[in-house]
């Protein structure tokens, strides 16, 4: 009988594989919150104070083209502290920021980064961690980065109130990425632990040397991009459309409650703590939200976070001239982390269900460029209404977004990634010579 590899632990890896993930996700958080608010105070009206928020997603979807390129040229490890060291850059050039287009220029680099280095992460993971544990280990990245969006803003209010600067929460940013870079130079890279493990393991497990499935993976993940998306076109304008719905809500909300605590007259700090205590809903959900797709179906995680965070859109929209604006400003953020949480991980099941589980790169590229497309344009499109009309019919128009969002996913969900792992009798598979039929 051949003998076979040591079980993997994902404890054994945690320390280099989290770790590094943890510390730029804090300072990212941290940041986030305060992006609109510092726009503002150098100037910026209320959308270009937006729009300036916004460049950090469209960095991000931009980045995600050569990404793959780059991390499979240079390795995992290299990226991932080069990410950082270029995300210092933009960091710096935002606290010196003069005006609002320096700071644009600042904000587009660490997207740019963000993307390098969140890509990284997940080539090991998917390199690496067996089969049997992946949707735990990706899960557990997951909610990394969720606690990042939890603590990060609470850190970031509380150095504010103690500097009065809002710029100093850019610092908290800086010190997680070098906090990074430093945790991966002197931490043993987990792709050579894993790869120390044993010698016997089979292609594609957790024993396999280091640069041959994560360099294939990123590799095929960006090389013909736009040629996948066409291949792929008959799943992306349908479900892909509701995916990138869903990046679009969860993007929106990230921008949408800045800019609305600055309209109601919210300072930096107080804005920070309330985006923080929500992101406490959003991560304490995420394995949750696992639980739910695994036990009743992926439309049961889905749709309650469309229909909940297009209600929330609503909501807030007739509540920007109450009197009690900052009270309900405080529940539907509330509101909007917890439908939030309910659909961790949706998209990354999604397109796990859709791809050719023999060589799922390609798509899984095209799936995730879809959700980034709808994550970047959402806040570019509150700022254009906010510009034309106002912030309160922003909010009702990705409200109206959202509700479409939920009927796409009710109509596509069942047809195309049913409730088990294998496509149903007469139901047509996800494959490039059928998935890319029609439009």
């Amino acid at each position: 009988m051949t003998s076979t590899a040591p079980a993997f632990s994902l404890r054994s890896v945690a320390l280099a594989a989290f770790l590094p993930a943890t510390l730029f996700a804090l300072g990212e958080g941290a940041i986030i919150p305060i992006i609109p608010v510092v726009a503002t105070s150098l100037g910026a009206s209320l959308p270009f104070a937006g729009f300036v928020a916004a460049l950090i997603l469209v960095g991000e979807l931009i980045g995600d083209i050569p990404s793959g390129w780059l991390v499979s040229r240079i390795g995992e490890r290299t990226a991932m502290i080069s990410a950082a060291l270029f995300s210092i850059a933009g960091l710096i050039t935002c606290v010196l920021a003069p005006n609002p287009i320096v700071l644009s220029v600042g904000v587009f680099a660490i997207g740019l980064s963000t993307a390098v280095f969140a890509l990284a992460r997940h080539a090991f993971m998917t390199s690496y961690v067996p089969p049997e544990i992946r949707a735990r280990a990706l899960s557990s990245l997951g909610g990394v980065f969720r606690l990042g969006y939890f603590v990060g803003p609470l850190l970031s209010a509380g150095l504010i109130h103690l500097t009065g600067s809002v710029q100093s929460a850019f610092w908290l940013h800086v010190a997680g990425c070098l906090g990074a870079a430093i945790t991966l130079l002197l931490v043993r890279d987990p792709s050579a632990a894993v790869a120390s493990a044993g010698t016997d393991a089979q292609p594609g497990t957790a024993a396999e040397p280091v640069g041959t499935e994560g360099a294939t993976l990123v590799a095929a993940e960006a090389h013909g991009l736009f040629h996948t998306l066409w291949s792929y076109r008959g799943v992306l304008v349908k479900l892909g459309s509701g995916a990138a719905l869903i990046g679009a809500m969860r993007a929106g909300r990230q921008v949408m409650l800045p800019l609305w605590a600055v309209s109601i007259g919210l300072g930096a700090s107080e804005t920070a703590l309330v985006i923080g205590l929500a992101g406490a809903i959003d991560f304490a959900l995420f394995y949750t939200s696992g639980q739910i797709m695994d036990r009743f179906g992926r439309l049961w995680s889905a749709l309650p976070c469309m229909i909940g965070l297009g209600l929330s859109y609503l909501a807030l929209s007739l509540t920007h001239d109450l009197d009690a604006r900052v009270g309900w400003f405080v529940g539907v953020a509330m509101v909007m982390s917890l439908a939030n949480g309910v659909g961790s991980g949706i998209l990354m099941t999604l397109g796990a269900d859709l791809a050719e589980p023999s060589n799922p790169a390609p798509f899984l590229g095209a799936w995730r460029f879809t959700g980034d497309a709808g994550s970047a344009a959402a806040p570019l499109l509150i700022s254009a209404v906010s510009a034309l009309a106002s912030i309160a019919l922003a909010s009702g128009v990705m409200g109206v977004l959202g509700l479409i969002g939920a009927g796409i996913l009710l109509r596509y969900v069942p047809r195309y990634a049913p409730h088990t792992r294998r496509p149903r009798r007469g139901r047509e598979p996800v494959a490039p010579s059928r998935a890319g039929e029609g439009t």
